[in-house]
């Protein structure tokens, strides 16, 4: 026991700010004296929050966020299930929550800290847009998951638009340029190599695939500034923004494309600052595995490079997932920071799962590591964290604290809101400016009216002999009835005639 005590307490004695877990718990006890605690300058080191359904792995990302909202650092919250807009209500102090503080010789205070609410449909948050240009031919290659010359295909169309000075804000601009240089403007192309008509076939029906999931309200303008994302309140706090994800849990297309996006948009976007006392800004994907899952090579490698050079931009990466074995081993091997609740090991494949999580984390001289994940409670984890010179911690079972905010989804009324903010009206309303899609109408109409101008002038129509004319029966009884009449004026005047000269004749 003491000798326990003593290693984990230099092994977590850390001088500077740090995000607080929990306290060491040996043998179902807790001890006061020995927080476990992640230094605030090893956040960027980016991590990993794992455990079984219903282990208390989501309540670990609040409370984390919270600290973080304290430290002034700001956030960004991927809320999958709903479960996470509690971090803009304070808490409730329930019986659960005061019992759970007081295992931890804590006090519980509710309190509510600044949050954000964005969403990629527009529900519960403001609608999150990004150009088809800030993606760029490489990216958007890697969504679309295109072969190499499909990739080729696809950069030569943004250099054409490029030197055109076309804007490609949406699907909408990357489809009319696709199809007119398919057909009209193939002669445009003799600068640049050209394409097949079948490779247009291709990227379209690529296109159509990831607007199946929801991409054409994703794609267009305003675009997010991702400095609106590194923002305090005025008290100092860092703001949570929570991206709104419960709509679209059936479209992980979605969603890996847009963490895409957001991650190239920091890693190229933001400068060097190599180790900062603090971070800049922590990300926190729930249901991780929606990234990984039936996503391209190229794709996960593309997380892999950001994952591994993001961190000298200050800007720290946390999964969440059900097992480590959700990540992919390259993008596993760079996080530092690991809080494991238990893992429920009922099935052959759970068993296989479980060895593999236990091979994941140093040896420990206290505790086997294999027995104590399938043991831990609820709010229970194995932590292991880097420390302030970037050696891991001792293994150390945690008794997790309670969030301050509120543990529950919050209502309508309470989204509608919190999103009456500057920053959502900046964000409200699409703005469809000139594009792609303009320019080529009016080059298409301006095409079309040259060549009807130029086309020679068609001779006259001969005028038509009239054909004989077909009158209704109406008209044809009154001309009998005319023919009839003169036909008896002229038989009278005959014979009157015929009468005056007979009479002269005598």
């Amino acid at each position: 026991m003491t000798d326990f005590r003593q290693t984990v307490q230099s092994s977590y004695d850390f001088k500077g700010p740090s995000i607080e877990l929990g306290n060491a718990l040996f043998e179902g006890q807790p001890f006061a004296e020995l927080p476990i605690r992640i230094p605030l300058r090893m956040m960027n080191r980016h991590g990993l929050i794992a455990g079984s359904t219903g282990t208390g792995k989501t309540r670990t990302l609040q409370l984390m966020a919270e600290q973080l909202s304290r430290a002034g650092v700001p956030t960004f919250v991927a809320d999958v299930k709903g479960d996470l807009a509690g971090l803009a209500l304070a808490g409730v102090a329930s019986p659960k929550v005061l019992e759970r503080m007081n295992s931890v010789s804590r006090q519980f205070t509710p309190e509510a800290f600044p949050a954000e609410f964005f969403s990629l449909t527009g529900n519960n948050g403001t609608q999150i847009r990004a150009t088809v240009s800030s993606f760029g031919p490489i990216l958007l290659g890697k969504v679309l998951d295109l072969t190499d010359v499909q990739q080729s295909v696809l950069a030569m169309v943004f250099k054409y638009c490029d030197d055109r000075q076309m804007p490609l804000l949406d699907f909408a601009d990357l489809r009319d340029v696709l199809n007119y240089l398919g057909n009209e403007g193939k002669g445009d192309l003799k600068d640049y190599g050209g394409m097949s008509a079948a490779t247009v076939g291709v990227l379209i029906r690529k296109m159509v695939e990831l607007e199946q999931q929801g991409a054409a309200r994703f794609f267009g303008e305003p675009e997010l500034d991702i400095h609106d994302l590194l923002r305090v309140d005025s008290s100092g706090k860092g703001i949570v923004n929570i991206l709104s994800l419960s709509d679209v849990q059936d479209k992980p297309r979605l969603y890996s494309t847009f963490l895409m996006w957001l991650l190239g948009q920091f890693y190229y976007g933001m400068p060097e600052i190599g180790d900062p006392d603090k971070p800049r800004l922590v990300f926190f994907f729930d249901e991780a595995h929606l990234l990984f899952d039936d996503s391209s090579s190229a794709l996960v490698e593309h997380i892999e490079q950001v994952a591994r050079l993001i961190r000298s931009k200050g800007i720290g990466v946390f999964f969440i997932t059900q097992t480590p074995k959700d990540v992919d081993e390259d993008v596993l091997a760079q996080l530092g920071n690991r809080i494991q609740h238990a893992v429920r090991a009922f099935t052959p494949t759970d068993a296989k799962n479980l060895r593999a999580t236990t091979s994941t984390f140093p040896k420990s001289a206290f505790f086997d590591i294999e027995k104590s994940l399938t043991s831990l409670g609820i709010g229970e984890a194995l932590v292991t964290v880097l420390n302030e010179k970037g050696v891991p911690t001792e293994v150390t079972q945690t008794q997790i604290m309670a969030p301050s905010s509120l543990m529950s989804s919050i209502t309508p009324d309470d989204y509608s809101r919190f999103t009456q903010t500057a920053l959502a009206q900046k964000y409200r309303n699409s703005v469809d400016r000139e594009s792609a899609h303009e320019i080529l109408q009016r080059k298409l109409a301006a095409a079309q009216s040259s060549a009807e101008a130029q086309a020679p002038t068609a001779p006259p129509p001969a005028p038509r002999s009239p054909g004989r004319q077909t009158k209704s029966i109406g008209e044809r009884v009154i001309q009998q009835m005319a023919n009839q009449a003169t036909r008896t004026l002229v038989q009278q005047a005959s014979r009157g005639l015929f009468g005056i000269l007979k009479q002269a004749f005598k």
